[in-house]
């Protein structure tokens, strides 16, 4: 076989598996996503002072402890989350995305995302799925950003986090995600 069709023939394999795999990241039960987010949010707070003031300051979070995201040109990924207000379930979300571009491989990761006002909040709902991109601005919190987040510089609507990496994907591309309520 050629370099080229090995290296087809593993990502497709990669692919069946994360698939496979994807019940992790949906159609867990209730108590399973409440847990699962907590903890995850939990280990963000340890592991970062900067989401844990956002956590303090925050209406609401909405935690995906588990993202499956695989792709070989054409890419998507998918996972569930719940939302917390003052630290207690209020909600039950699924995040879809698909993307198009140079890419290729496979990951799970997971992301939570602090509401800071009423008005991101209720954009959450009112608008029949909340596209990432679309609506109150959101600001992706990289290492650099989150040493510089104090009280009196949070000042946005919406912040990202991205934690728990694992799993080899690469390239660059397009891509559209939403998230929306779901009923569990």
């Amino acid at each position: 076989m050629t370099r080229a069709r090995v290296f087809v023939s593993v990502l497709l394999l990669a692919a069946i598996v994360a698939l496979a795999n994807a019940s992790d990241a949906v159609a867990a039960s209730r108590e399973e996503l409440n847990r699962n987010g907590t903890r995850a949010l939990q280990n963000l707070y340890a592991k970062n002072p900067s989401a844990r003031l956002l956590g303090q300051k925050a209406r609401a979070v909405l935690v995906f402890p588990s993202i499956v995201k695989a792709g070989f040109l054409f890419g998507g990924q998918l996972g569930e989350g719940v939302l917390l207000k003052g630290g207690k379930p209020s909600g039950y979300y699924n995040t879809v995305a698909a993307s198009y571009g140079l890419q290729a491989g496979i990951q799970e990761f997971g992301y939570a995302l602090f509401f800071m006002n009423d008005g991101a909040l209720a954009y959450l709902d009112k608008s029949g799925g909340f596209e990432l991109g679309v609506g109150p601005s959101i600001v992706v919190v990289d290492e650099g950003m989150g040493k510089s987040i104090t009280s009196t510089t949070i000042t946005q609507d919406v912040y990202a986090f991205i934690f728990s990496q694992k799993g080899l994907m690469a390239g660059m591309g397009i891509q559209g995600s939403k998230i929306t309520k779901i009923s569990k």
